[in-house]
């Protein structure tokens, strides 16, 4: 079994002089070495489990890994299903029931150049709904005290059939930034005396602009955090009950709810869990008085300003969400939005914060109070965590895929026989459960844009993004240009977000080129069956030419084919064929693709979507010219 990577749940945050910056630790850096070669010495769960999502009437197998700074030849775990928190020690429980676990594998790991043991156990299965909790030890049969897994976290999981919302298959996301997207009745900008305070976008604006979205394609709208807050960024939230006045009100907002439905768009909410503002009347309680009752619902080192906060800043205090009445509280605002409002669901920011446990709650709860609500995580780190959420959240924002992305087309730093492999293992290694949203910029990082500069390198990366199953997610003004002035960091590493979150462009300051190259990506997702649900063959790739073609193949009537069947194998005269072919060089260059197992006669004129050209296919073969830093989506019908 691999270990290195679920080995460390919470890395510290540090800005690194990088080739690109992406908020979070996103790469195997020194630091990363160090703190797992530490944690494999302890005792470490990590969420491994099969399965990761419970189905009712399946019994859940964990493990446990016992590394060499530990003398344990036993291990035990404590687990209810009423709710309740589970307690035991040294085999014995104290809540809940306790399940011995076994011996199993003994691995030699030269990262620690020592010995260590995994431990195995099953829970039994149980009905839908059921919320199992669980903690994990290991002790010496000579005494002492035990040590507990991943430093004594309460694990849960929550057994139920659902599945991410249908809804979601076909989303295609816009992130909007409020403040930065529009002023609303036709009002200029603000100009703010600096970057970071507000620039006047609103509620209201948003309402102005939802024919804008609509006709770009888009179908389902992500709006950054609206709630009373002393930033133009939101989110430190004051109030999660009420609008900002700088943006509108709750009844602004219950409109543009309204509206955005009646276009047949859904609308995700950014919502922070995790911490709150210095200025939240509940924090201002417990910073005033030791007494107060809502002392316990943050974690006070050193009372009154020593306190856990969002990595070092002191102006976020971090909710203590394992206290009943501030998780309820969190999660009932969560609910609120949902239930007297209408949205559609959360982008979750820092979901690396609060528990699993938490979010085990979180999603039961959301999903009771909108069935068909999707819940996506910020979870910036390796997929080994990121697939950890699978059963306690609808999905996570692929920020592996933005990396690589920004690698292969913005930069040119990896080749495509490396995008290929990554594409591969990706979709054989996250469950259908979990959805990952994919991306090329957001507003922690600098525009693709900026760091590409070039257009036609974010139009094949969006070509390749678009024809990938995985919900698209756009930064607003990505698809009409808009970019930044300087760098996000600076040579001494700090970082100053809000250069790569300008104004939005309208009018004449759009490029109209991209905007219809975009508008024409989102037709061919909607149009085509095959990016959603059909097979992936790869046809063509030459990583030093820097081209790349693949098949996008749906079986109409029959059904969709598995991953694992042969090229020869896929015939089915009504289905549907779309082949995309990208030339990631600086060169021209003709690509000559084979198309006869894939059903195409000869004779068969395939169109590209983007631009209207034609192929035909002779010879079993179809040639393609594609000019430098270009693709093509040409689409057919098996024959």
């Amino acid at each position: 079994m691999a270990i290195a990577d679920f080995a460390i749940r919470n890395p510290k945050f540090v800005i690194r002089k990088m080739d690109d910056f992406i908020f979070g630790p996103t790469g195997f850096s020194e630091q990363r070495v160090g703190l797992i070669r530490q944690r494999l010495g302890g005792v470490v769960h990590g969420y491994r489990t099969e399965p990761l999502a419970p189905r009712p009437g399946q019994p859940v197998t964990l493990w446990l890994w016992v590394g060499d700074e530990q003398r344990a030849d036993r291990a035990c775990c404590y687990y209810t299903s009423d709710g309740s928190d589970p307690q035991g020690r040294r085999g014995r429980a104290e809540n809940g029931t306790a399940i011995p676990l076994e011996a199993a594998s003994v691995e030699w790991l030269d990262l620690r150049w020592a010995y260590g043991r995994w431990w195995r156990g099953e829970l039994p299965p149980q009905s839908a709904g059921t919320i199992v909790r669980y903690r994990l030890e290991a002790f010496s049969s000579l005494g002492g005290e035990g040590v507990w897994a991943d430093g004594g976290a309460r694990f849960a999981y929550l057994v139920d059939d659902a599945e991410p919302p249908a809804w979601v298959r076909e989303a295609i996301i816009y992130q909007v930034f409020v403040d930065r997207f529009y002023p609303g009745d036709k009002r200029p900008w603000r100009t703010p005396a600096h970057p970071n305070d507000f620039y006047g976008g609103t509620l209201q604006g948003v309402i102005d602009k939802l024919d804008y979205i609509a006709e770009a394609g888009f179908n389902t709208i992500w709006l950054s955090p609206f709630f009373v807050s002393p930033s133009y960024h939101g989110y430190d939230t004051v109030d999660y009950y009420r609008v900002d006045p700088r943006y509108g009100d709750n009844a602004t907002f219950q409109r543009l709810v309204q509206e955005a439905h009646q276009r047949g768009l859904r609308v995700l909410l950014d919502f922070v869990a995790n911490h709150c503002s210095r200025q939240h009347p509940f924090f201002r309680a417990a910073q005033q008085d030791r007494r107060s009752p809502y002392y316990p619902w943050f974690t006070f080192q050193h009372w009154p300003d020593d306190y856990v906060c969002f990595f070092t800043s002191k102006g976020l205090p971090q909710w203590n969400l394992d206290y009943p009445p501030a998780r309820r509280y969190i999660i009932e605002a969560a609910c609120h939005w949902l239930q007297e409002y209408g949205v559609d669901g959360y982008r979750l920011d820092y979901t690396l914060g609060p528990s699993h446990d938490f979010w085990t709650d979180f999603r039961q709860a959301t999903r009771q109070a909108a069935p068909e609500s999707f819940t996506i995580a910020e979870a910036v780190e390796s997929p080994e965590v990121m697939r950890t959420y699978s059963g306690r959240l609808d999905g996570c924002l692929d920020f592996p895929f933005c990396q690589i992305a920004r690698q292969v087309f913005a930069y040119g730093t990896l080749d495509l026989a490396r995008f290929d492999a990554f594409l591969a293992h990706r979709a054989a290694y996250f469950p259908e459960s979990l959805t990952l949203g994919t991306f090329l910029d957001n507003h922690d990082m600098n525009r693709f844009l900026w760091i590409a500069q070039d257009k036609r390198r974010l139009k094949l990366a969006a070509l390749c993004q678009f024809t990938l199953s995985s919900p698209p997610i756009v930064y607003y003004g990505t698809e009409v240009g808009l970019s930044q002035e300087a760098d996000v960091r600076t040579p001494q590493g700090n970082a100053f977000h809000h250069r790569a979150r300008l104004p939005m462009l309208w009018g004449e300051a759009q490029d109209g080129d991209l905007w219809r190259y975009y508008r024409r990506l989102a037709a061919l997702r909607r149009e085509h069956p095959a990016i959603l649900a059909g097979e992936r063959l790869v046809l063509h790739l030459d990583a030093a030419a820097g081209t790349y073609a693949y098949a996008l193949l749906c079986a109409g009537e029959q059904g969709s084919r598995g991953a694992g069947e042969r090229q020869s194998e896929i015939r089915n005269p009504k289905s549907e064929i779309l082949l995309v072919a990208l030339n990631n060089s600086d060169a021209p260059t003709t690509l000559t693709l084979p198309v006869a197992a894939l059903g195409l006669a000869d004779g068969t004129v395939l169109v590209d979507a983007l631009d209207g050209g034609q192929a035909v296919v002779s010879g079993g073969q179809v040639t393609v010219a594609l000019a430098a830093r270009s693709g093509v989506a040409l689409v057919g019908a098996g024959g």
